[in-house]
């Protein structure tokens, strides 16, 4: 039975790489005729996507209620968070500085010189909220609305509250346990229905942004591309094999061959909530406990930003060179600090890809206008921003399950110890 199993998921994963590439392909076949994918193929992805985005909320807020239960100890829900919170703040650092020396080395605006004047302001940046801001609105004044808007922060606060008093409310609370319980399963296989309709979903989606996007249109930027997704690779490879092996022993080749279908289809849907059931399967194949990743993966989904973080600092060199400005050492660091704490500042923030890079570039004097050249291919670069997400995210749940495990064992040797 488990063979069979196996053999699904497989052919599913070699599904979802087809149809990637036959999307690929017909949006290469329909350069010249993009409305035809926008309005006749497209539409396909948009309502995987609208079930995929029905599911996820009802998905993260009775699993993180359940990761929370399961714990049995609000204590220790701090010091899973404590860690998943530092693990990513680390890993964005990293990834920012990633991006700032690969656009450095391989001189990614170089060739291109333009005035500020030659392009028109950029109108999509919103002002980021303050720290204060930020804090408060993580907080909801009700329960219903975070959960009608998919507000995700909120929707873990909520989640954890619950959690917090089922635990609290001992005996009394275990028939609310049971029901969660149940309802987490129920989501999670009508997650699963939704995720055999994948391969279509993924052909949908990846057509019209190849179709509308073409070579004509991508040339110009295309080393920007390059550099981003270079890095993000390197970042993946490097910083995430180190983590995973170190503090759990698992070798990259087995993490990245087990990840594979979570990136496979974040890269194709830039969705990483929508990415969420990927990689409760890729993390409990790598050995990671099901209380863990039900809390780490969904927090990680809505604040780890390791992908927009290299984004951020590919394209400040890059705008910074095309308009012929000098950053410098000083001036990238501190890119790198507004980096940092912008991703967590902007997190759950509408747009907050763009929001980060308006701040970034206002640190360091760049011209907003820049961000006019790097939206243009944002879907294509937040590809690549997506699937370094998720990936770092999956990562951190084996990293903070195997630091819970030694936790564990030596809090049982003392015990043994002591009697």
């Amino acid at each position: 039975m488990n063979t069979k199993k196996q053999k699904k998921k497989l052919s599913l994963t070699v599904m979802i790489l087809t149809a990637l590439f036959l999307g690929i392909l017909s949006g290469l076949l329909l350069q010249g005729h993009p409305k035809i994918a926008e309005n006749y193929i497209q539409p396909f992805g948009t309502i995987f996507l609208n079930l995929i985005k029905m599911i996820v909320v009802p998905v993260v807020l009775f699993s993180i209620i359940q990761g929370v239960v399961s714990l049995q100890d609000i204590k220790k829900v701090g010091s899973i968070g404590g860690k998943t919170i530092c693990f990513y703040i680390v890993t964005t650092a990293f990834a920012v500085t990633f991006g700032l020396l690969f656009a450095n080395v391989l001189n990614v605006g170089g060739g291109y010189v333009m005035n500020s004047s030659s392009l028109e302001a950029y109108e999509g940046a919103t002002k980021a909220p303050s720290l204060i801001e930020t804090l408060v609105n993580i907080f909801p004044s009700n329960a219903v609305e975070p959960l009608v808007s998919a507000t995700m922060l909120q929707v873990i606060v909520i989640a954890l509250f619950f959690g917090f008093g089922i635990i609290i409310a001992g005996d009394k609370g275990k028939p609310a346990a049971d029901l969660v319980e149940s309802l987490s399963e129920v989501c999670i296989n009508i997650m699963g229905l939704i995720i055999n309709l994948s391969p279509i979903g993924v052909f949908a989606l990846i057509t019209p942004v190849v179709a509308a996007n073409g070579p004509s249109v991508l040339l110009p930027l295309l080393k920007l591309i390059g550099v981003a997704y270079l890095a993000s690779i390197v970042h993946m490879v490097v910083v995430y094999s180190s983590a995973v092996k170190g503090f759990s022993g698992i070798s990259p080749l087995r993490f990245f061959k087990e990840q594979s279908p979570a990136m496979l289809f974040a890269f194709s849907s830039a969705s990483s909530v929508g990415t969420l059931p990927f990689n409760y399967e890729c993390t409990e194949k790598l050995g990671a406990r099901k209380e863990i990743a039900s809390f780490v993966l969904p927090l990680g989904a809505t604040i780890n930003m390791d992908g927009t973080a290299i984004y951020q600092g590919v394209s400040a060199i890059f705008i910074a060179q095309i308009f012929g400005v000098h950053l410098t050492l000083t001036q990238q660091l501190m890119v790198i600090l507004t980096t940092t704490l912008a991703s967590i500042g902007t997190a759950g923030v509408p747009g907050s890809g763009v929001i980060m890079l308006a701040m970034v570039l206002q640190s360091v004097g760049l011209p907003l206008e820049g961000i006019a050249l790097v939206a243009g291919v944002d879907r294509i670069l937040d590809m690549a921003r997506t699937t370094v997400n998720i990936t770092g995210d999956a990562a951190c749940t084996i990293c903070v399950d195997a630091m819970e495990k030694r936790k564990e064992a030596r809090r049982k040797l003392n015990i043994s110890n002591n009697l």
